[in-house]
C-alpha cells in the first residue's frame, strides 16, 4: 500500500486517526489535512486511499467529499464518522464516495481494516471472484452505505434476522469476518462502487 490521505476539519481527529493507521502493515505514508488543503495535497501527492471525515450537523465533510469526487472520480474515496454521523455519511456517499468507515476516536480498532480498504483497488481475477446472490449484493450495498441490519431490512422489506442470515452467508462467500472486511472486499472486487 502506498499512501493514505486523511481529511477532517478537526485536528485532533486527523492526528488520532493517523496515529491509529500508522500501525497498519504496509502503510508507507499518511498525510492528514483539513478540507481547504484536500484537492491541492492530492494533486501533489496522490494516495491509494482518501478518507474524508463527516460530522453530524456540519456540512463541510459532505461538501469536501462532493468537491473531491468531482475532481478525482476514480480515486479510492471513503468517508468516515461515528455511528451518530449516519445521515452525513449517507449524504457523502450519495455525492460519490465508494463507502464509509464507521470510526470513533475512543475505539480505533476498526482502523485495522484500512489495509484491506487501501489495497489494490483494481478488480481481482475472475477465478477469485465468488458468486453472490441478489440479496447478498443488496445487503453488501447497504453495508457499504453504513446502514445497520435493521435499516437494510426495512429497505428490503426483510426481518433483521433474515438480513443477518444473508450477511453471514456473504461473509462466508467472501472469506471475511465482519462488515468492514466485507465492504472492503466488495469495493476491491467491484461488487459495489
Amino acid at each position: 500500500m502506498n499512501a493514505i490521505l486523511i481529511c477532517d476539519r478537526r485536528r485532533a481527529v486527523r492526528e488520532c486517526l493517523a496515529h491509529a493507521i500508522s500501525a497498519v502493515p504496509g502503510v508507507k505514508r499518511i498525510d492528514a489535512v483539513h478540507g481547504d488543503e484536500l484537492l491541492s495535497r492530492y494533486e501533489l501527492r496522490p494516495a491509494a486511499l482518501v478518507l474524508i471525515g463527516v460530522q453530524r450537523g456540519e456540512p463541510a465533510g459532505v461538501e469536501n467529499t462532493r468537491r473531491f469526487v468531482a475532481a478525482y472520480p476514480h480515486a479510492n474515496t471513503l468517508v468516515f464518522g461515528s455511528a451518530d454521523d449516519g445521515p452525513g455519511l449517507a449524504a457523502a456517499i450519495a455525492t460519490g464516495a465508494r463507502g464509509c468507515l464507521r470510526w470513533d476516536a475512543s475505539d480505533p480498532v476498526s482502523v485495522a481494516h484500512v489495509h484491506t480498504l487501501a489495497g489494490d483497488a483494481g478488480p481481482l481475477p475472475g477465478a477469485d471472484r465468488p458468486q453472490l446472490t441478489v440479496r447478498e449484493l443488496q445487503v453488501l450495498r447497504g453495508m457499504t452505505q453504513g446502514k445497520s441490519n435493521a435499516e437494510i431490512g426495512r429497505e428490503l422489506h426483510l426481518s433483521e434476522d433474515t438480513v443477518k442470515t444473508h450477511a453471514r452467508r456473504l461473509f462466508r462467500r467472501l472469506g471475511v469476518h465482519d462488515r468492514a472486511e466485507a465492504v472492503a472486499h466488495g469495493i476491491r472486487r467491484r461488487f459495489v462502487t
